[in-house]
């Protein structure tokens, strides 16, 4: 009955996830079509955003992939996505900004940024190992406890569900990371003149879409989470 209610509790986020997936893939289509006045592509305002912002030794590379875009602060680099990099439309010049926002909040020092960069390496050991450990806490304390009394299994499950905290964390630190990138990217397009006011709007949906992949997986983590503590807790409490 606990598994069946936390399908119930599961399934509207993954419907979320889903949507927000199909979300942002339409609205960038949409306006992937829609030319910019300016006729500067992705590349073009990457390279004029971190010029204008007095930002030196970062390059602006072309990746494989359709919005698989990102920025790579330890190798410097801005990573646009085929559909970026040489596009002339709405949508690729708001992703381009979008990932200078990143490269902004890393020189001006963004609190909130700098916690994630912080969490990176915690977060990607809790995610490989976090399972794991529940897992084999789990079969610890219901074979050894029974016959020896010893706590190793449930510190076991306790270090897993930390672990996972990590990740969890990690993702919730990551929505005002974005949140803030996509307002860098809106004022730095109009300030230079490469989107207009009207144009703006088709911009800011672009980027809402893509921040909503972020909040869907953030929720899906955090059920997870605690599903995993009410495991643990419930072992505990029969003890």
């Amino acid at each position: 009955m606990d598994y069946l209610f936390f399908l119930i509790v599961l399934i509207p986020f993954i419907a979320l996830s889903s949507y927000a997936s199909a979300r942002v893939n339409s609205t960038f289509s949409a306006f992937d079509r829609v030319p910019n006045r300016s006729r500067m592509t992705g590349y073009d305002t990457a390279v004029r955003l971190l010029a204008r912002n007095g930002v030196n030794g970062i390059s602006v590379n072309r990746v494989r992939g359709r919005l698989s875009d990102h920025y790579h602060p330890a190798k410097r680099q801005v990573n646009l996505s085929e559909s970026t990099y040489g596009s002339a439309s709405v949508a690729a010049v708001a992703v381009a900004a979008h990932e200078i926002g990143h490269v902004m909040q890393k020189k001006k020092g963004y609190l909130p940024y700098r916690i994630r960069t912080a969490l990176v390496p915690i977060a990607n050991i809790g995610s490989r190992l976090a399972l794991p450990l529940i897992l084999l806490g789990i079969i610890l304390d219901v074979s050894v406890f029974a016959a020896t009394g010893s706590v190793a299994g449930q510190v076991m499950m306790y270090v897993g569900i930390a672990l996972y905290g990590t990740s969890v964390l990690f993702m919730l630190v990551t929505l005002p990371v974005e949140f803030n990138a996509s307002r860098r990217a809106g004022k730095m397009l109009v300030q230079e003149g490469i989107l207009t006011q009207e144009e703006l709007p088709g911009a800011k949906k672009v980027l809402s879409a893509a921040a909503l992949t972020y909040v869907a997986s953030m929720l899906v983590s955090l059920i997870y989470f605690l599903r995993f503590l009410f495991i643990v807790l419930s072992f505990s409490r029969d003890r």
